[in-house]
C-alpha cells in the first residue's frame, strides 16, 4: 500500500493530466475524477486504498458543494419564480421519485434502496446544463428559465433527502417517530442557527473584515462552514445541512461574492475527491457482466426523464417545443445523485449489483448530456413541428418589420440600455429593430409601438431578417461577453462590412471584442467613472469647458471613432450653432464609386476642409491610414468636418464631383 504522500503524488498527477484532457474534449471535469477513481481505485489497478480516512476528506467535497448551494439561495429569486420551481420543479421531483421507486420495488429491491435510487435518478446535473446553458447563450430564454426553476428546486430538494436517508437507516424501532424525531431536530436546529447566526453573522464578518487580511477573511468563512456543519452532525444530521445553513446566512451579508470567490478553488479540489471515491466504488468487471442492463436503464432513464419533464411542462401551458427542449435539459443524473448514492452506500441502504448498475447508468447519462443538450433545439424541431412553424413565424415576423427598413441600426438587447439608445436614435430620425429573448419585454414595447421584434441576434436567419445586409450599424447594448462573441463571430462571417459596437462591463475584454470584428467596445464602469469624474469636478468649481476637454481627450485615448472629433478646438463651446459644429461621417464605397483604386493623396480631402479620420476593412478596428493607401470596394472612411463639407466630400469620394 503506497503511502499517504505517494498517494497524494498520484491522485495530482493524474487528476492534472486526466482533467486537461477533459477540457480539450470540452467534457466535464468531473467525468475526469470519476475515471481516476475508476482506474485507480481497488476494483482495477489497486493504486489508491478505499480507506476511511480518504472517504472522511472526501466528504467535506459535498459540504463545500452544499455551501455553495447555500450562497446561492435567494429568498426573491425563489418568490419570483415560484411557480416554475416549487410548481414544475415540485412535480418533476415527486412524479420521477414515485416511478423510479416503484419500478426498483417491483423488480425486488428493498423499498429503503429503492427510495435511495428514486432520489438519485430525480437529480439532474447543475454543473453541466448551466454552463451550457451559458456558452450556447439561452440563460434568458423560455427553455432556459424553465430548466434553471427545476434545477433550483432539485437543489432543495437535497437537503430532506440528506435528512431521511440517515432516519429510514436507523435500526429498529418506530419508522414514523424516528422520521419524526429527525424533523423536529432538523427544524430546531435550523430555527438556532437561522435566528440566532443571522443577528451574529453580520457583525462577525464586519469584525474580521476591518483587519484587512486576506487570510484571516478566507480561514475566518472556512471556520463557519465548518462549526455549523459540524454543530447539525452532532445534532444528529449530515455535515452537508449545517453547510447549506453556513451559505444561507452569508448569502445574506455584504461579501457574499467575495466569499464564494474565495472559497472555490477548496470547494472545487475537495468536491474533485468526492468524485473520485465514486469512481472507486465502480466495479468496472460487475458493471461489464451487467451492460445489457447498463444499457437499457440509462436509455430507459433518459427517455423516461424527459418525457416526464416534457409532459409536465406542457401541463404548464408552455409550447411544446419548449417542453421538449426543457425535458432534454433536464434528462441526465446529476452531481447530487453521487451524494445520495453515497449516502445510501454509506448507511448500507445501498450495495452489490444495483448499486454498481445505478451508478455506471448515471455516469454514462452525464456523459451523453452534453451531446444531447447541443442538439436540444434541433430534437425539438423534429418531434414538434408546431415549433418549427412557430420558430418560421417569429422570422417572417422579423423579415416583416426588415423589409421596411434600410440604412438602420440593429439593436441586440432591449434592456435600459437598449431603449435609452433608440430614443437617441428617434429624436435623430434613424431607423432601429431591436431584438430582445425576453418574451414579457417585447410584449410590453410592442404593445406600446416599438420596434421590437423576439429574436436571438446570435442567429444568421434572424440577422438576415431583420436587414443586416442593409443596415448601416449593429449595437449590443448589453454586457455578456458569451452572446456578444457568438453575435460579433456571424457579422464577422457573414457582414463583415456592418460595424458593431459593444457595450461590456469594464475594459478587461476590449482586445478581445476588437479582434473578433467590434467597430468599437464601450466599457460600461469607464463611462460611469467619466461621469462620476466630471460631476465632482464641476462641483468643485473647474470651469465645465475644462471638465468637458479632459473628458473629450481621455475618451480620444480609449475610443478609435473619439479621436480627432473636437480637432482644433481648445475649448467647447456651447454656444456654437449646430451647423458649425465638426461631426463624423461614414462613406462606403461600392465598386461603382469614383474613389476605388485611386490613393488618398488624390482624392485630396483636406483641400475641402474635411480630415480622413479612419479607414475600416471587413468590419476590422478603424486604421489610420496613409496618403498612399489605395482604397478599394467596401472600405468605409470616416470622414470628419462640417455638415455641408461632408455632404461635398460624400459626392467626390462616391461621383468624382
Amino acid at each position: 500500500m503506497p503511502s499517504t504522500l505517494q498517494s497524494i503524488l498520484i491522485l495530482l498527477t493524474c487528476a492534472v493530466m486526466a482533467v486537461a484532457l477533459f477540457r480539450t474534449l470540452r467534457l466535464p471535469s468531473m467525468l475526469a475524477y470519476f475515471l481516476m477513481g475508476l482506474l485507480l481505485g481497488p476494483h482495477t489497478f489497486g493504486l489508491l486504498p478505499d480507506t476511511e480516512s480518504n472517504r472522511e476528506l472526501a466528504e467535506f467535497g459535498v459540504v463545500f458543494l452544499m455551501f455553495s448551494i447555500g450562497l446561492e439561495f435567494s429568498l426573491p429569486q425563489l418568490f419570483a419564480m415560484r411557480r416554475t420551481v416549487f410548481g414544475l420543479g415540485g412535480l418533476q421531483v415527486a412524479i420521477t421519485m414515485l416511478l423510479a421507486m416503484g419500478a426498483s420495488i417491483a423488480l425486488g429491491a428493498d423499498w429503503r434502496a429503492a427510495l435511495v435510487v428514486s432520489g438519485a435518478l430525480a437529480m439532474s446535473s447543475t454543473a453541466i446544463v448551466s454552463k451550457m446553458l451559458v456558452e450556447k447563450v439561452e440563460l434568458n430564454s423560455r427553455h432556459g428559465k424553465l430548466t434553471v426553476g427545476v434545477l433550483l428546486f432539485q437543489d432543495l430538494a437535497v437537503v430532506p433527502l440528506l435528512i431521511l436517508i440517515p432516519a429510514i437507516a436507523a435500526p429498529g424501532g418506530d419508522l414514523a417517530a424516528t422520521l419524526g424525531l429527525s424533523l423536529l431536530k432538523a427544524a430546531i436546529t435550523l430555527w438556532v442557527l437561522l435566528v440566532v447566526g443571522k443577528k451574529l453573522i453580520n457583525p462577525w464578518f464586519d469584525l474580521v473584515a476591518r483587519q484587512r487580511s486576506r487570510e484571516l477573511f478566507v480561514m475566518n468563512v472556512l471556520m463557519v462552514t465548518l462549526v455549523l456543519a459540524v454543530t447539525t452532525k452532532i445534532a444528529g444530521l449530515s455535515y452537508a445541512l449545517g453547510a447549506f445553513i453556513a451559505g444561507m446566512l452569508i448569502s445574506e451579508t455584504r461579501y457574499r461574492y467575495q466569499v464564494e470567490s474565495d472559497i472555490a478553488p477548496f470547494r472545487d479540489i475537495l468536491l474533485g475527491l468526492f468524485f473520485v471515491t465514486i469512481g472507486m466504488l465502480l466495479d468496472i468487471r460487475e458493471v461489464m457482466d451487467q451492460i445489457g442492463w447498463v444499457l437499457l436503464l440509462v436509455v430507459a432513464f433518459i427517455v423516461l426523464k424527459a418525457f416526464i419533464i416534457t409532459q409536465l411542462t406542457r401541463r404548464f401551458k408552455h409550447e411544446t417545443g419548449v417542453a421538449i427542449r426543457t425535458g432534454v435539459m433536464l434528462a441526465q443524473a446529476g452531481e447530487f445523485s453521487f451524494v445520495i448514492l453515497a449516502q445510501g452506500e454509506e448507511q448500507h441502504l445501498l450495495g452489490g449489483n444495483l448499486l454498481q448498475l445505478v451508478l455506471a447508468a448515471s455516469l454514462i447519462s452525464m456523459v451523453a448530456a452534453p451531446f444531447l443538450i447541443d442538439r436540444n433545439g434541433h430534437l425539438a424541431s423534429r418531434l414538434s413541428r408546431s415549433y418549427e412553424r412557430n420558430r418560421k413565424r417569429w422570422v417572417q415576423g422579423i423579415e416583416q418589420l426588415g423589409n421596411q427598413l434600410n440604412q438602420h441600426v440593429i439593436i441586440c438587447g432591449y434592456g435600459r440600455s437598449g431603449q435609452y439608445l433608440s430614443r437617441f436614435l428617434t429624436q435623430e430620425n434613424i431607423p432601429f429593430i431591436a431584438l430582445d429573448i425576453d418574451p414579457a419585454r417585447v410584449k410590453e414595447a410592442a404593445i406600446a409601438g416599438e420596434n421590437v421584434v423576439f429574436g436571438d441576434a446570435g442567429r444568421r436567419v434572424v440577422l438576415e431578417a431583420a436587414g443586416a445586409a442593409r443596415a448601416k450599424a449593429l449595437v449590443i447594448s448589453y454586457a455578456d461577453e458569451h452572446s456578444a462573441m457568438k453575435v460579433l463571430h456571424v457579422v464577422q462571417e457573414h457582414y463583415p462590412n456592418l460595424p458593431v459596437i459593444v457595450r461590456t462591463w469594464d475594459d478587461s475584454n476590449m482586445d478581445k471584442f476588437v479582434e473578433a470584428g467590434a467597430a468599437e467596445v464601450v466599457p460600461e464602469v469607464l463611462e460611469g467613472s467619466l461621469m462620476l469624474a466630471s460631476h465632482a469636478l464641476v462641483l468643485l468649481g473647474v470651469p465645465l469647458s475644462r471638465v468637458v476637454k479632459r473628458i473629450r481627450l481621455f475618451r480620444e485615448e480609449r475610443y478609435q471613432l473619439f479621436r480627432g472629433f473636437f480637432h482644433g478646438l481648445s475649448d467647447y463651446d456651447l454656444e456654437a450653432r449646430d451647423e458649425d459644429q465638426l461631426r463624423l461621417h461614414s462613406v462606403a464605397l461600392p465598386a461603382e464609386a469614383h474613389a476605388v483604386g485611386k490613393r488618398l493623396i488624390d482624392v485630396w480631402l483636406e483641400g475641402h476642409g474635411v480630415q480622413i479620420k479612419s479607414l475600416r476593412r471587413r468590419n476590422l478596428k478603424g486604421q489610420e491610414p496613409s496618403p498612399d493607401t489605395v482604397l478599394v470596394e467596401g472600405d468605409v472612411l470616416v470622414l470628419q468636418g462640417t455638415p455641408d463639407r461632408l455632404a461635398l466630400a460624400e459626392q467626390i469620394l462616391l461621383n468624382g464631383k
